[in-house]
């Protein structure tokens, strides 16, 4: 089993001041093996304040992320394979199809993006796409009003992958559960023959040796 926290959109501290207090308290230091952020964190003591949260960090660089993050990772929890983007390279924003062809060129089962604020988890295409929203509820143009706050946690099982997401409604966090289960095609054994020969063939007598010399 691993647990992994994924997260994004922070937008600490142009657009919100911190992540909300009841979301910190529950990232425990020791629990979780591993962190897939989305990007726009967008700077460093965010930073490294997840990596208090877990040392194993992986982030993506956003559209507002001033650092030399990469465009887009992958990670593997064989047989899982998760790619993680920050969602701007989406066009449409969010659009299922488009993510289905960034999941393919990645050869991964599960997408993990983010970019839109909004929380998502949807199988769709044989691929499992995750959006963990906006850890902080920062605003964008995009969304009349103020967005959810919301992570996720994946709790990886072999070829199960259960996604709780977390958010913060009316200043209670409200946990829903989602499960996603990589399809395994059996291995395939050669045949094997059952049929015994009738006659055990004789050693074939060995050439005369000829001197080189």
């Amino acid at each position: 089993m691993v647990l992994v926290l994924v997260i994004g959109d922070l937008h600490v501290p142009h657009r919100v001041h911190d992540l909300p207090a009841k979301f910190k308290k529950l990232l425990v230091p020791g629990k979780i093996q591993q962190i897939l952020c989305t990007g726009n964190l967008c700077d460093r003591e965010t930073f490294e304040y997840l990596r208090t949260v877990s040392p194993d960090v992986h982030v993506v660089r956003g559209d507002y992320d001033e650092t030399t993050f990469p465009l887009s990772v992958t990670v593997t929890h064989s047989p899982i394979r998760i790619g993680v983007i920050h969602g701007h390279q989406c066009i449409p924003t969010g659009d299922l199809d488009s993510l289905s062809s960034i999941a393919r060129q990645m050869d991964v089962d599960v997408l993990v993006s983010g970019h839109t604020h909004t929380f998502q988890a949807v199988e769709y295409d044989g691929h499992f796409f995750v959006n963990p929203g906006s850890a902080s509820g920062a605003w964008i143009g995009a969304v009349n009003g103020e967005p959810t706050p919301s992570f996720a946690l994946m709790d990886i099982q072999g070829a199960v992958v259960v996604t709780y997401v977390y958010q913060l409604i009316e200043g209670e966090v409200r946990v829903e559960k989602i499960e996603y289960r990589k399809d395994i095609e059996p291995v395939k054994e050669a045949p094997r023959s059952t049929v015994l020969p009738q006659n055990i063939p004789s050693s074939p007598t060995p050439p005369q040796q000829q001197s080189v010399w």
